[in-house]
C-alpha cells in the first residue's frame, strides 16, 4: 500500500558538448581520475585508490565527501572502462552509480553525457525524495558544467603563445 520496500531509484542526467577529442576528454576523467574528480566535483575532500596501478576496470577507490554540509566516506568500484567512450563506477559501501559516457560530435568535439544514481533511498529519506531528486539533478547538471569549464580551460592554456626569450 505505501510501497516503503521497494528500493526507490533517484537518477541524474546531464549533457554537454566540450570542444575536444574523446581521446583527450576521457584522459581527463578516466585516466586521470584521481587528480581531476575532485576537481570537477568540489564537494570530494579525500580520493585515494585502494587497488594498484593504472585506474581500470576494477580499480576500488575511497572518497571522503562533503555533501550540504553533511560528511561521507564511500569505496566504489570502476565497473565499466572502455577508453575514449565510457568509464562507470558504483559504490561498494553505499549504493550510487556515476556513468560518463563520451560521443564523438564531430572532429573537435564530445558529447558527454552523465548520469548518477542513488540506487537505494533508505527509508528515513523517503520523505525528502522529492527534495533529493532536484539536488540530484541539479549536481548532475553541474558535473557536466565544471568539466567543460575546466577542459576548456586547459585548452585555451595550450593555445596561448609561450613568450619568446
Amino acid at each position: 500500500m505505501f510501497n516503503l520496500f521497494n528500493d526507490t531509484v533517484v537518477a541524474g542526467t546531464a549533457s554537454t558538448e566540450i570542444q575536444c577529442s574523446n581521446e583527450k576528454l576521457f584522459e581527463f576523467i578516466g585516466n586521470q581520475l584521481l587528480t581531476n574528480y575532485p576537481r570537477w566535483s568540489p564537494e570530494v575532500r579525500e580520493l585515494e585508490q585502494l587497488t594498484p596501478g593504472s585506474i581500470t576496470q576494477g580499480t576500488l577507490c575511497r572518497q571522503v565527501r562533503v555533501d550540504q554540509g553533511n560528511q561521507s566516506e564511500s569505496t566504489f568500484k570502476v565497473v565499466i572502462f572502455n577508453p575514449t567512450s565510457r568509464i562507470c563506477f558504483e559504490g561498494v559501501s553505499n549504493p550510487f552509480r556515476c556513468d560518463y559516457v563520451l560521443e564523438t560530435t564531430d572532429q573537435n568535439a564530445t558529447r558527454i553525457s552523465f548520469t548518477f544514481e542513488l540506487l537505494r533511498l533508505e527509508l528515513y529519506m523517503r520523505p525528502f525524495e522529492k527534495l533529493i531528486r532536484f539536488a540530484v539533478q541539479d549536481g548532475s547538471e553541474r558535473t557536466v558544467r565544471n568539466i567543460r569549464k575546466l577542459i576548456e580551460a586547459e585548452h585555451e592554456g595550450q593555445e596561448k603563445p609561450q613568450p619568446s626569450s
